[in-house]
Formats: C-alpha cells, sequence, structure tokens
C-alpha cells in the first residue's frame, strides 16, 4: 500500500469518525424529559412519612438529579432521617461535595420555603447549588409555600419546567390527604402579608356592593344549600377568601376578588374588569358589546350573544334538520372563561375581549402565560396546571364552569376530531395572550403564526392539523388515517419538516420508534 493510499484511508476513516459524532451530538440535542418525571414518581412513592404530633399530613416526595453524563442520583422524603426533605437528602446527604452546575433536578413537589434554623429552605438548596433547570410535579398547595418556592428559583434565573400534567394527576393523587388538609388550613386563615392587592378587603366595601343575582347564580350552580341573607353562607364566603371580617366595624368586607365574582358594578372598582365583543363581517359590522357584569354573570350572558351572532348552519346529526351556530359554542364559552379567569386583573387599562370575523374568532386576555408555562406547551395543548388565579378557579369550578386542573385543552383538542374543524393557535404581543380560532381549513393559513404554512396543499393541511390534534404519530398512523401510500406520506411528512412545521423524537429515521409531532 502506497503512503498516498493510506493517507486517504486514514482521512476517510476519521471522515467517518467526524461525521459519526457529529450525528451523536446531534442526537444529544434532543432531549426527553419524561422519563425522569416517571422516575422522580417512581421515588416518591417510596417516601417514608414520619408521624407527627400536630396531625398534619407530610407530603411524598421524590427527586432525581441528572447529571450531564447521563448518571442519576435519586432520593425521597425521610430515605435517610425521619422528616429529612428529598431534596435536602438528595443535595447535602447524598451530594454534598459535587459540582452540580449543569445538572436537572427533577421534583415532585414545588420546594419549600422556610426551614426553622439553622435549616436551609430547599429551594435556597438549589439555587445555591447553581442548578439552572428544574422540573416540578406540582405546586404546594400549602398557602404559605405556593407559587413562593417557583418564584424564588426563577428569581434566581432558574428555569422551571412544570411536569406533564397526566403525572401530575398522579402525584395529586398519591397526595390526596396532604392537599386536603392544606386546602382546608388555606381556607381557615390567611396570612395578610400573603395577599396581593386584589385579594385584600375593600374597607370601604360591604356586602351591599354584592349582586343578588350574582350571589344566586352562584348558590344554584355550585349547588349550596344556603340563603344569600344566611350568616352561615357569609361565612362560607370568608373561608373561600371573596370576603373577610372587619373586627372593628362588626361587618364583612368584600375582597378585590370578591367584587371581581360578585359585585354589582365591578369597573367602579377596576376599570379594566370588563369583556369587550365586537364582530365584522366584510363591511357589515354588528354593535360592540360590553359585558362588564359580576364575573359569574358574564359566561350565560356571553353565550347568549354568541348564538345571536354566529351564521347558522344546517345539524343533520339527527332526523330533524335544525339550526345551529356554525362554530362551537362550548368550545369558545371555554376559551372565554380561561380568558376571565386567568386574566393579570393588576394590568390597568387592559380589558379581555372577543374579535369575530369571517376567517377567524380571537379571545384576548391580559397578561403573559406564568413563567412556567411556555406558548409551546399551549400550542401543543399540553400546558401544566397552575392558575394565576387560584380563586376565581375555584369558584368558577364550583360552579361547574371549568376544571380546577388545566385549562380545558381536552375541549380545544376536540375541535379536530368532533366538528372537523382546525385547532386553534395561542400567541402573546404584550399585553396580551391571544387564542385565534381559525373558523375552517381554508382560513388556517390567514391566522397561523406559522408563516410557511401556506404553502402546504389541503391535503397536507388536513395532515398537519391531524398531528396537531394527536400530539404525537408515526408514519405509519398517518398512512393508516388518510388512506394513502406510504410514499405519499413520506412526501407530507418530509414537506412539513422541511418547511419547519413538524419535527421528530429524534429517532433514527428507520426505526418502529420514530414520531413526528407539531412544532
Amino acid at each position: 500500500m502506497t503512503s498516498s493510499t493510506g493517507w486517504a484511508r486514514s482521512w476517510r476513516m476519521g471522515r467517518r469518525k467526524k461525521v459519526k459524532i457529529e450525528i451523536m451530538k446531534e442526537k444529544k440535542e434532543i432531549f426527553n424529559p419524561r422519563p425522569y418525571m416517571e422516575l422522580a414518581i417512581e421515588e416518591m412513592n417510596k417516601s417514608l412519612n414520619e408521624p407527627r404530633p400536630d396531625g398534619k399530613v407530610p407530603p411524598k416526595v421524590g427527586a432525581i438529579l441528572l447529571f450531564p453524563d447521563g448518571k442519576i442520583e435519586r432520593a425521597h422524603r425521610g430515605e435517610l432521617r425521619d422528616g429529612d426533605h428529598a431534596e435536602f437528602t438528595l443535595l447535602e446527604r447524598k451530594l454534598g461535595n459535587k459540582k452540580l452546575d449543569d445538572c436537572i433536578l427533577f421534583t415532585t413537589l414545588e420546594p419549600c420555603v422556610e426551614r426553622t434554623p439553622p435549616k436551609i429552605a430547599c429551594c435556597k438548596r438549589i439555587s445555591k447549588s447553581r442548578i439552572k433547570t428544574v422540573y416540578v410535579g406540582i405546586t404546594d398547595p400549602d398557602y404559605t409555600v405556593y407559587g413562593k418556592g417557583i418564584k424564588h428559583l426563577e428569581d434566581n434565573h432558574v428555569r422551571i419546567i412544570m411536569f406533564d400534567r397526566d403525572l401530575q394527576k398522579i402525584i395529586e393523587d398519591e397526595n390526596a390527604a396532604f392537599i386536603k388538609q392544606a386546602n382546608e388550613r388555606k381556607n381557615k386563615k390567611e396570612e395578610e402579608d400573603l395577599l396581593t392587592p386584589i385579594e385584600k378587603p375593600i374597607k370601604s366595601a360591604d356586602l351591599s356592593q354584592f349582586s343578588d343575582d350574582a350571589l344566586n347564580k352562584f348558590i344554584t350552580e355550585a349547588k349550596l344549600t344556603f340563603k344569600f341573607s344566611d350568616t352561615a353562607f357569609h361565612e362560607y364566603l370568608a373561608d373561600i377568601g371573596v370576603v373577610q371580617f372587619d373586627d372593628k366595624g362588626k361587618v364583612y368586607r368584600p375582597t378585590g376578588f370578591g367584587i371581581l365574582l360578585f359585585g354589582k358594578k365591578p369597573r367602579s372598582k377596576y376599570k379594566q374588569a370588563a369583556l369587550m365583543a365586537s364582530v365584522e363581517y366584510g363591511k357589515n359590522k354588528v354593535e360592540p358589546k360590553t359585558f362588564d357584569q359580576a364575573l359569574v354573570l358574564i359566561p350565560d350572558l356571553v353565550e347568549e350573544w354568541l348564538i345571536k351572532v354566529l351564521p347558522l348552519a344546517k345539524d343533520t346529526s339527527s332526523f330533524k334538520r335544525k339550526d345551529i351556530p356554525d362554530f362551537p359554542i362550548k368550545v369558545l364559552r371555554e376559551a372565554i372563561i380561561n380568558a376571565l379567569v386567568h386574566r393579570d386583573y393588576e394590568i390597568e387599562g387592559a380589558k379581555s375581549s372577543i374579535e369575530i370575523d369571517d376567517n377567524k374568532i380571537v379571545i384576548k386576555s391580559p397578561g403573559a402565560p406564568l413563567p412556567s408555562i411556555s406558548l409551546e406547551q399551549l400550542n401543543s395543548f399540553k400546558a401544566p396546571s397552575i392558575s394565576r388565579n387560584p380563586m376565581l378557579t375555584y369558584v368558577f369550578s364550583l360552579m361547574d364552569y371549568v376544571e380546577e386542573k388545566g385549562f380545558g385543552m381536552k375541549i380545544l383538542r376536540s375541535l379536530y376530531k368532533e366538528y372537523d374543524l382546525p385547532l386553534p393557535e395561542y400567541a402573546f404581543q404584550e399585553p396580551y395572550l391571544a387564542i385565534n380560532f381559525p373558523r375552517n381549513m381554508e382560513a388556517v393559513t390567514a391566522v397561523s403564526e406559522h408563516k410557511r404554512i401556506g404553502e402546504l396543499t389541503s391535503e397536507e393541511l388536513r395532515g398537519f392539523e391531524w398531528i396537531k390534534s394527536q400530539g404525537e404519530v408515526s408514519a405509519k398512523e398517518y398512512t393508516i388515517q388518510f388512506g394513502i401510500t406510504s410514499r405519499t406520506t413520506s412526501r407530507h411528512l418530509g414537506k412539513m419538516f422541511d418547511l419547519g412545521l413538524i419535527r421528530t423524537n429524534g429517532e433514527n429515521p428507520k426505526s418502529p420508534k420514530l414520531r413526528y409531532s407539531a412544532t
């Protein structure tokens, strides 16, 4: 073999090795956190909860630490000593001398914010360890902790990502007794220094500023046995935080949330407390409508208005044909309630709105998504359960108007399967979070944030919408769904991938485990 031949062979071997390394690097960039979430739940179930003389039920907590090299370390509550928190056991007892800068932490419960000295709160222990990414299962329902552990970490530049909703449900079920007690404590006592301005009582207000219609609506829909004049009902309202007893005046004072929920004129106190509605079909405009009643009254009023302003279509699902609105009211109702419940009421001058035209229906809500909820999670309909206004969510859930956990994602996802309509898209433009509903498949290109979606054919567009509705699909499932050839499927998926509309899970293109999802 000549030296030139040997050089060429060495060059080819080196080139192949370099390409292999590049492929490995590319694969490493695709990180799937779910297996580690599941490991944290497995560890949680090992928790050894110590008996407590005060009768408080401790939470079950599991924690997993993922090192850059793929190694993992784990811990659970009470593993090495009664009462020791999982994060303390993991970061201090097991890894006290280790460098953790590039590690990723998975913990099933929001880290604590207070410990009896000389102990250090788990959230501070995590931030001091310089861990930059933390996956959190559920927020701590204890009112002294709720959201504070996450806020401390975010304030210290730690990226917080919540577990998938189905895994959150498992954690909640395993901690049902702990959550029940925490909710009972919350209803009995709210510390004044924990309250935001809108949670505090309004000193100049009393129960006469509540609407009888709103209170009766709440009592009826929540299936309560009170009359709104009953002292027991006033005590109940105090328990859920919509009024507070004034010891000096010996009267109940509505809180800001109380006025929003049940007030005769909520905008007398909060000018931004309104839902503005407008309709424009070509050159034909419908007179704008303002909904500024008590929050509990608005959903039914908006539904009546939608039935009047939406065009009618023929429902042929039964023997008797009937006229129905051309867009499903229950889906819009859910989205509007979410806009009212989850908006930021402290942004003065910003009102919620619903805008209807020929192509789309847009519902806007003041306030960015919470830091632990991304637009990507909203648009994949996998947003975790965390509310900006837990009190509003709780009241609306009692009335069966909204799920206390989640954003009604199942209803939104049902648009494609049940109504053959494209799925909505979320977008944020300061200060509004908007959900855009295309009114038909043809309108998707005019509404979508994906600028190149217009390059899809009608068949490809329908395929893309189906992928969005499913979350994740294989090429075989796509082929079966549309009754097309494997070659046509490859062409559709390849084009969507090249346009940046879908991505893979990182598996080898020939692997049966290869899956596609919308970006």
